[in-house]
């Protein structure tokens, strides 16, 4: 790839994860006005909008519903709407800086069940990585000092729930169409969050179906992004940009969440909690840095471990034909 097609690839990314993270905003504003699950169903139907721009030469509208393994195409089907529940709490309970710090655990669970399921061979290097990224875990939390709330469980079962997709992308390999992958995520979120959601369903108002709309195509508009930055730059590069989600949190935790006093503290003020905040989220950062750097060299199986949006890594993810 020439240097100006990279480029233009990695601009596409940080617009990318940019339109993720606004996504993400947009439930936090709901602040927990709506059921995650209601939230969940109508955020995720807005992919829909996306499938068009995402099929392939070839590729159909049953090759949605058409996979070479049930069992793993049942399984990512259950992970998307687990992920998506979780992280729907997660970002109403926490900070997003904090939400996400978590959620992007990712390639550290991936890098464990890769041993497990994968039999991949990891070295101490990336084993450090899952060190260091639990240990920034355990300076966010700080157990014991603290009370610990839902939205931290909910941030790690995301978290694991996308690491287990990151596995069946692994293990099915160029041969599954990545439609259909998309397909078993779409319609898990979108069927699970709706059975689930109508025990409790309360109509929401305008405004805040508005927001959830607003998650719903940003998420979209994200998975074309992403797929079309994977076009134009390679993963090794495309990867490492999820990371700029952070930055976006913490611009968006301190300059409008704190304006509207959402769950977050005033801007512009130092706390003592928030500097030791800082710091897990460097050694998470830096544990996931180390894992997409090990994994590109040692040649592991694409897609990278890529946090926060499923789809995102499935639109790297190799397939025959490419």
């Amino acid at each position: 790839m020439s240097s100006d097609t990279t480029f233009k690839g990695v601009i596409l990314a940080f617009i990318c994860f940019a339109a993720y993270a606004f996504s993400d905003g947009s439930i936090k504003l709901v602040d927990g006005r709506v059921s995650p699950f209601l939230a969940g169903f109508i955020g995720s139907s807005f992919g829909v909008f996306a499938i068009p721009f995402l099929m392939k030469r070839g590729d159909h509208w049953l090759d949605l519903v058409r996979t070479t393994n049930w069992p793993l195409w049942s399984l990512r089907f259950v992970c998307s709407a687990v992920g998506t529940i979780g992280s729907i709490i997660a970002f109403t309970q926490l900070s997003m800086a904090e939400a996400f710090c978590l959620i992007f655990l990712l390639p550290s669970f991936a890098t464990i069940m890769s041993v497990i399921f994968l039999k991949e061979q990891v070295g101490i290097k990336r084993w450090s990585a899952v060190l260091i990224g639990f240990l920034g875990v355990l300076v966010v939390l700080r157990p014991g000092f603290r009370e610990l709330q839902t939205g931290h469980l909910a941030a790690l079962a995301s978290g694991f729930a996308g690491a287990v997709t990151i596995i069946i992308f692994r293990a099915m390999g160029p041969k599954e169409k990545n439609i259909s992958l998309y397909g078993a995520g779409l319609l898990g979120s979108v069927l699970i969050c709706a059975v689930v959601a109508v025990p409790s369903f309360q109509m929401p108002s305008s405004g805040d179906f508005a927001l959830l709309a607003a998650f719903g195509t940003l998420g979209a508009v994200g998975n074309v992004l992403m797929m079309l930055a994977s076009f134009y730059a390679p993963p090794a590069i495309v990867g490492p940009i999820q990371y700029s989600q952070m930055l976006w949190a913490i611009l968006l935790g301190y300059l409008v969440f704190a304006w509207f006093w959402i769950g977050e503290k005033p801007p512009f003020v130092v706390y003592p909690a928030a500097l030791t905040g800082l710091v897990g989220i460097a050694l998470i950062v830096g544990s996931g840095l180390l894992t997409l750097t090990r994994e590109r060299k040692r040649g592991v199986a694409l897609p990278p471990s890529v946090a926060g949006k499923s789809e995102a890594a499935l639109a790297i993810k190799p397939e025959e034909g490419d």
